[in-house]
């Protein structure tokens, strides 16, 4: 039996899968003779991107209502090393190592969230890098009330001025509000001297307005030096009365990507070509937060949920077209937006590697709700043919703003 093995269950691994699962069923490969396994930690897909938000009852779906219907054994194991020279994979079940050879790997391991040896930040930060960060924060939140009024109780301070760091902090105020804490104080700070240093020129005013009806602080051009349970030490020298620090501060790869390169880039993704292959590995696919691709020859792809789904997609039906001698499929993916959510103010939408603002407030917010909770989720109905179609390696069409942008 030839095994696909794919590494992760986030947006690029369940896809991958699933790639691989509707490759499999196009060449009338039956199961017995191309086994798909997806290892991951979690027995559950975690729609990551919407962790930021008060409500969690609807970002998580179980791995086995996805891969069961279509034929992939899923694994719930931590992987612990590539062995791309033995072509095997070891993975730790419970107390135990097991090896698991491949045919053909797929590596979707995705990211995580960059924890700098700050004081205090281990014991005392929270984030919402996982679906487990984000419920003990939102407990952690729940109880602020009983803390009683003070300073500290009120006061929330975010790391990171960059997307996450963004949505966190312009939820926030609502969600404060919304469990009792009758003045909330939310500070954004950032070493960058602008907030959402790499959004461009013509959407930063966007969201500068934002935080200024909602009331957010900056503190830009400083870090954080120190966090202990009721206040945050800054680099400047101030420090803030607060309860909770929420780090949203830089993402890295997996770093089991090096065992695939010698040379990653900036963010310890390995380069992939436009098939997913990682070059000088016979075999090994990567795909999500763990690979990077030009896709214009100059734009590499982006550590988002709108690259690693496609990306998954493809890497899963080329690695079963290799097995079974089939062509393989470059991707191409020729658009490109930002919808970023800005709470209770609405939301920022752009279009194009140089973010031209397509809509602002609630017509942009209509649309990253579209985006959260519909556009990037299985389909609901869990039906075989229904995965395996939205498993097609094609390019999903963008929003009609931005072709109708694109028309004018």
């Amino acid at each position: 039996m030839q095994r696909i093995l794919v590494l992760g269950g986030g947006f690029a691994g369940l896809w991958a899968a699933a790639g691989a699962a509707r490759q499999r069923a196009e060449l009338a490969h039956a199961a017995d003779a191309m086994e798909i396994v997806l290892v991951d930690r979690n027995a559950y897909h975690n729609i990551r991107v919407r962790n930021y938000e008060p409500d969690l009852s609807d970002v998580t779906i179980p791995l086995a209502r996805v891969l069961d219907p279509i034929g992939v054994r899923h694994l719930q194991a931590e992987v612990r090393g590539i062995n791309p020279a033995r072509r095997a994979v070891d993975v730790a079940i419970d107390s135990r190592t097991e090896t698991i050879p491949y045919d053909a790997l797929v590596v979707a391991l995705g990211s995580a969230l960059v924890r700098p040896p700050v004081p205090g930040l281990a014991q005392h930060g929270f984030d919402i890098d996982t679906y487990a960060a984000a419920k003990k924060l939102g407990s952690h939140l729940e109880r602020l009330p009983a803390r009683g009024d003070s300073p500290a109780s009120a006061t929330v301070v975010v790391a990171g001025a960059g997307f996450t760091g963004i949505e966190v902090a312009t939820e926030m105020p609502a969600r404060l509000r919304a469990i009792g804490v009758e003045a909330p104080r939310v500070i954004l700070v950032d070493g960058a001297s602008e907030v959402g240093a790499t959004i461009g020129d013509k959407a930063r005013p966007v969201i500068t307005q934002a935080l200024g009806a909602l009331g957010i602080e900056t503190r830009l051009g400083v870090h954080v030096a120190a966090v202990e349970a009721d206040r945050v030490a800054l680099t400047s020298g101030e420090t803030i009365p607060c309860a909770t620090l929420i780090w949203c501060a830089g993402m890295h790869a997996s770093p089991l990507c090096g065992a695939l390169t010698a040379t990653p880039d900036r963010l310890g993704r390995v380069a992939v070509d436009a098939f997913m292959s990682v070059e000088g590995l016979s075999g090994v696919f990567a795909c999500g937060d763990v690979a990077w691709n030009a896709l214009d020859g100059s734009h590499p792809t982006v550590m988002s949920c709108q690259f690693a789904r496609p990306m998954g997609r493809f890497a899963g039906h080329n690695a079963a077209a290799l097995l079974a001698n089939a062509p393989l499929l470059p991707l191409k993916i020729d658009w490109y937006v930002t919808v970023l959510d800005l709470g209770a103010w609405g939301a920022l939408y752009t279009a194009g590697w140089d973010r031209r603002v397509i809509s602002t407030g609630a017509d942009a917010k209509r649309v990253k709700r579209d985006i959260n909770c519909v556009r990037i989720y299985p389909p609901r109905s869990f039906a075989r043919d229904e995965i395996l179609a939205a498993a097609a390696p094609v390019i999903q069409s963008p929003p009609p703003q931005v072709l109708s942008a694109a028309a004018e």
